[in-house]
Formats: C-alpha cells, sequence, structure tokens
C-alpha cells in the first residue's frame, strides 16, 4: 500500500485515502489524550493529514526503516510541535481532507480509563482495534460479493476464539450442514481472517520479521486492552 502511494494515479490516491481513513482514529485519540477538546483534535488531526498529502510526505516513507505507525506517530510529534498554535488558530470545519466519525472516537474513548490509558497507548490500542475492524470488514465483504453472507453472519462470532460463539451443533442446525462442515468452515474463516490481517500489516512494514513483530504486538496490545 506503501508503495502505491509513490506515484500520481487513481490508484495511488485511492491507496493514501485507504491509509488516511485507516489511522486517523489512533491519531485522533493520541491528540484527545494529550488534552485537546474535541474540536480541537479535529482540527488538528485535519491539519496533520493536509500536511502529509501537501508534503506527500507518506511516498519518501523508507519502509526499512521502521513501521509505518511509528513514522506516523512521530510525524504527528512533530507537525504538533511545529504547527500547534497555527492549526488550532484555522477556523473551525476549515481544510477537511478526510471524513472524521469523531462521534464513535469520542464513545470509544468515554470508556477508556483516563487515569491509565496515556496518549501512546491510546494510540496504540486504537490503532489494533481499528486494523481488525478493518479486516473484519473487507472478510465480511468477501463473503457478501461470493453470496455466502448467511455463513459468515452465522460463523463471524467464532473469529473471536473458542468459548465466543454458539455451539457448532448448534450452528450447524442453524446452517443445514453438518457439525464436522461447521468445523471446517469455521477454521477456514479463521484462516482466511489471519491471512488478511497479515496482507494489511505487510503492506505498512518492511520485512517478514516485522510482520511477525507486528501481529505479536497487535495480539498483546488487545490482550492488555
Amino acid at each position: 500500500m506503501l508503495a502505491a502511494t509513490r506515484s500520481d494515479t487513481t490508484h495511488a490516491r485511492d491507496a493514501l485515502s485507504k491509509l488516511c481513513q485507516t489511522y486517523w482514529p489512533p491519531l485522533y485519540a493520541y491528540v484527545r489524550r494529550r488534552g485537546c477538546s474535541p474540536e480541537d483534535a479535529q482540527d488538528l488531526t485535519q491539519g496533520f493529514f493536509a500536511h502529509l498529502l501537501e508534503h506527500k510526505a507518506v511516498a519518501t516513507v523508507n519502509r526499512d526503516k521502521g513501521r509505518f505507525r511509528s513514522f506516523l506517530l512521530a510525524s504527528m510529534n512533530h507537525f504538533l510541535s511545529d504547527e500547534w498554535d497555527k492549526a488550532r488558530a484555522q477556523k473551525r470545519g476549515g481544510g477537511k481532507v478526510i471524513s472524521l466519525d469523531t462521534q464513535s472516537s469520542e464513545s470509544w474513548l468515554s470508556w477508556q480509563p483516563s487515569e491509565t490509558l496515556t496518549p501512546e497507548k491510546a494510540f496504540e490500542l486504537r490503532w489494533a482495534i481499528t486494523l481488525l475492524e478493518q479486516v473484519y470488514r473487507q472478510l465480511e465483504e468477501e463473503h457478501r460479493r461470493q453470496g455466502k453472507s448467511p455463513l459468515f453472519d452465522a460463523l463471524r462470532t467464532t473469529l473471536a476464539g473458542p468459548g465466543n460463539s454458539a455451539p457448532y451443533a448448534e450452528l450447524a442446525l442453524q446452517l443445514g450442514m453438518n457439525e464436522g462442515a461447521v468445523k471446517v468452515a469455521v477454521h477456514r474463516l479463521r484462516q482466511r481472517y489471519r491471512a488478511l490481517l497479515r496482507e494489511t500489516i505487510a503492506a505498512t512494514v518492511g520485512s517478514e520479521g516485522e510482520v511477525e513483530e507486528e501481529m505479536r504486538d497487535l495480539l498483546r496490545i488487545v490482550a492488555r486492552g
């Protein structure tokens, strides 16, 4: 995905737009946890992405020198130190470059313990959740295109692991399948979910080893919650 942003084609603009939509929630959470109001956090997040787009900073990222999320957080800190007052002084609602669903972000933040969730931890946790949600939606869309929405709807709770869904016998009855076929379908669903997650992570790091590190980090961050 990062490589695709280095040209000026429609595909490159779409890839860049996807990156912005994927990473604004963790950056917004980070700025809010630094003490900004929702209005200021929205302005600063918009200003940050406008800055990235204007200077085509994403196209200069060297994937061999670290993770994309680390680059973004460092870039945001640099932006805040240089542009804080300027961005806060801009007219409210001006310079919108991406769509920010701040209502859902504020709802998420309201459930987080303010005394323990530092700005850095807020960024990490929101990154992990956003990534998992993006992969989930991609998997759901794949099943919709294949005409398998009923199968996905019945089995999606199994993605959370054992003990988080109905027993296989109950799912088999619901789907009109035998229990063995349900077990195979669940296995394939989990395999595909993990494959999509790896593909998504691989697009923002520089090596296979870093993919494994990011996968471990993601599991650690979600478990820590």
